[in-house]
This record gives C-alpha cells, sequence and structure tokens, in this order.
C-alpha cells in the first residue's frame, strides 16, 4: 500500500488569496490552495511539487479518540 502520491502542477494565478494551481499532466485538472500554503517566493508560471502523505499513526489515534468518546457516552447512556 502506498502511503504517499505526489505530482507536479504549474502556479497558474493567485486570486483573493488563493492559489490556482494546473495539474501539469492534465492542464484540465485545476484546484486551487490558500496562498498561505505556498512557499513564500513561488510566483505565477512556476512549477511545483505537491506530495501529500497519509499520517497512519494520526489517523488511528483519531480513530481510538472518537471510540473512547463514544464509549464514554455510551456508559453515561447517551447512545
Amino acid at each position: 500500500m502506498q502511503d504517499e502520491s505526489a505530482f507536479q502542477a504549474s502556479l497558474d494565478r493567485i486570486e483573493e488569496g488563493l492559489a490556482v494551481l494546473l495539474l501539469r499532466e492534465d492542464e484540465s485538472v485545476r484546484f486551487t490552495l490558500p496562498r498561505s500554503l505556498l512557499p513564500p517566493d513561488a510566483r505565477e508560471g512556476d512549477i511545483l511539487e505537491v506530495a501529500i502523505r497519509r499520517d497512519v499513526a494520526a489517523t488511528e489515534a483519531a480513530r481510538r479518540r472518537v471510540a473512547e468518546r463514544i464509549e464514554r457516552l455510551r456508559a453515561r447512556g447517551g447512545e
């Protein structure tokens, strides 16, 4: 199982604090991110490497916290 995906995107433009990115493999795929998530020196026309990692440990910890909360509610009769 792969826990990371990386791809390239072109920084098309920045409007109203949002960066509009175009997927390099298929520029019909467009997505936006808050400008604050980009490197400070990123400019329109730059090619960016985007990596998305799945944090398995954090996911499991969050699931445990939710399960514990549900169990506490059930114990109080909140089901």
